[in-house]
């Protein structure tokens, strides 16, 4: 849970992650906005990055301490919550009629795309540090975060897309003919619309973003998964890797089986029908 977190301020970890919980189920429970909810999520993720590392009276933690469990669920949600705002604005450009916004969206989605998330998580470990001053040091937890968020929001992107194009044009026809401008109809008609659709889509993506966090081990970062690694390597623990491995796998698959019965329950409970 903790990796290398220090013993006395393991509190902060407990206290984070009951945080983000309660956040989740708020998310669930209330009727508020999609946007609302999202911008929601992002405010409850950075005040766990301040409480995590510290600062205004809390002792800093360094990220190179941040480890196990937690970290999965910080890379894995954080990166979901910021990259679904971009994803949306990545599709809606990409539909958009104005050609040089079209090409940008559609050049940003393609080259993400177009390369495996390991070899961006490189780039942003290695290369990125070149095309800055020495002075300047951007972290590494960062940078992989960044990383993990764009290649997340490119595939996003396709899938809101989908949901988009599978409207018929007259919904945004009537709203315009109701005297809606272009971001009122988005907000108010197409997305809500559009996203409902895609809900299986997005949490696939949800799913293997969650799994593929596990590639922050190649750039230093022990995850959950580089922990029980790590730790099958102590002399205090060894012999001990199957049964490591088995429960770690145990709690992926927890993870990844309550968000696929998360959006079982949200399809039947915003039910579309079929146009």
């Amino acid at each position: 849970m903790y990796g290398f977190y220090p013993s006395d301020e393991r509190w902060r970890v407990d206290a984070a992650l009951g945080l983000l919980g309660v956040a989740m189920i708020a998310c669930g429970i209330l009727r508020y906005r999609l946007y609302i909810k999202v911008l929601m999520m992002i405010g409850v993720m950075l005040f766990v990055v301040f409480l995590l590392y510290g600062g205004a009276g809390l002792s800093i933690v360094a990220t190179n301490k941040w480890g196990g469990l937690f970290l999965t669920i910080i890379l894995s949600f954080g990166a979901i919550a910021c990259a679904l705002p971009i994803a949306l604005m990545l599709a809606l450009g990409r539909n958009s009629s104005l050609m040089i916004i079209k090409g940008l969206c559609i050049s940003a989605i393609e080259l993400i795309r177009g390369v495996p998330l390991i070899s961006i998580l490189f780039m942003a470990s290695v290369m990125l540090p070149l095309f800055f001053p020495q002075e300047i040091v951007i972290d590494k937890l960062l940078r992989a975060f960044i990383a993990i968020t764009l290649f997340q929001a490119a595939y996003l992107a396709e899938v809101a897309r989908g949901g988009l194009n599978s409207l018929p044009v007259g919904q945004q026809e009537a709203a315009y003919a109701l005297g809606m401008g272009y971001w009122q109809t988005m907000i108010l008609v197409i997305l809500p619309q559009a996203l409902r659709v895609v809900i299986p889509g997005m949490v696939n993506s949800f799913i293997a973003l969650f799994k593929d966090t596990t590639l922050v081990l190649m750039i230093g970062l022990f995850d959950f998964l580089g922990i029980v690694q790590s730790a099958t390597t102590d002399p205090r623990w060894l012999g001990t890797a199957l049964e490591g491995y088995i429960f770690c796998a145990f709690v992926y698959w927890l993870f990844c089986f309550s968000m696929s019965m998360y959006s079982k329950y949200l399809e039947h409970k915003l039910k579309v029908k079929s146009f």
